[in-house]
């Protein structure tokens, strides 16, 4: 080797491997009425294998939760308040379609989570609800943490709307139950989802107006789920189908349904979040999903702008297309 081949090859800078990116995570809290208090058997099953997340979002009672993950409450704290909850604690109307107010149900919050912000939780948490003003659904990740949590779980019928700013909140569950794309658009590369109503969706036999209007209500739910599912890498699914969602009972026994649903599927998890590459098709469908959003939103704001003869005309114009 010559002198100069020598110095070369002493210089020659060697080419340094690339790390792969690491891929963010988020896991979301679905809605689903008191049947939530599972979620902290969840968390529990979670915690035991070392799985953790970047991002947080949540909906409905998912909001609470996913607050209390957020803030890395101990499990132990969280099951002792639980267990301390009662049905008074929630609502004070006992009559149909007479809807509580929420301050009681705040006040639970605010033991809860009170000392803490949105930016002092530990994660970053998306409380998903719908501004009945307006009908629009709402992601909320500022602002006042405990009123966005109780308008996300104003249940309509059941709560009274929440004012949160200059908006007036009801239930998230109304448009996204399982609000995947939340985390999507906080930069999460995989998302894993909790269903705690997979059953969603079935009808009734009785003819009372009350049941009839509850199997509505689950039709209608079945659609905004369906996003959710779409958008998720993975979804932890607990059938709790035969437990109440209104009422407050059975709570130790929910959290250990909880547990042992999440315990069973670790492995399914582990190599969900061992990816070194997140799902082109559930990012590529993320931003088709999105584009459609917003066209729905250009012609809804396009359609608002037009004066009724202009809106006469296009009639008159489809009517020739057809």
């Amino acid at each position: 080797m010559g002198f100069g081949q020598w110095i070369g090859n002493l210089f020659k800078r060697k080419k340094q491997a690339v790390p792969p990116k690491q891929l963010k995570t988020g896991i979301v809290f679905s809605g689903g009425g008191v049947r939530g208090f599972c979620y902290i058997g969840v968390m529990r099953a979670l915690k035991e294998a070392g799985i953790d997340f970047d991002y947080v979002a949540g909906t409905s009672i998912g909001s609470l939760m996913g607050a209390l993950y957020a803030a890395d409450l101990p499990i132990e704290e969280m099951e002792q308040h639980a267990l301390k909850i009662k049905q008074s604690d929630f609502t004070s109307s006992k009559l149909v379609f007479v809807p509580s107010k929420t301050e009681k149900f705040e006040s639970i919050i605010q033991n809860l989570v009170g000392q803490y912000t949105f930016e002092t939780l530990k994660k970053p948490l998306c409380v998903v609800a719908v501004d009945i003003k307006t009908g629009k659904e709402v992601h909320i990740s500022d602002g006042n943490l405990v009123k966005a949590i109780a308008g996300s779980c104003a249940v309509p019928g059941v709560f009274t709307p929440v004012d949160f700013g200059d908006m007036r909140l009801v239930d998230g569950g109304l448009t996204n139950n399982i609000p995947a794309d939340a985390l999507r658009d906080m930069g999460a590369d995989i998302v894993i989802s909790l269903d705690i109503n997979p059953t969603r969706g079935y009808g009734t036999e009785s003819v009372k107006t009350i049941d009839v209007l509850k199997a509505s209500l689950r039709i209608l739910m079945v659609s905004n789920a369906i996003n959710g599912y779409v958008q998720s890498d993975y979804i932890i699914k607990i059938d709790l189908a035969e437990f109440s969602q209104l009422k407050v009972s059975n709570t130790l026994e929910l959290m250990k349904r909880g547990y042992i649903a999440t315990k069973q599927v670790i492995p399914e998890i582990l190599e969900v979040l061992n990816k070194t590459q997140a799902d082109k098709n559930i990012k590529k469908m993320s931003r088709k999903i999105k584009a459609i959003h917003k066209k729905s939103e250009q012609l809804e704001k396009l359609s608002k702008s037009l004066t009724e003869k202009e809106k006469l005309e296009l009639k008159s114009i489809g009517k020739r297309g057809m």
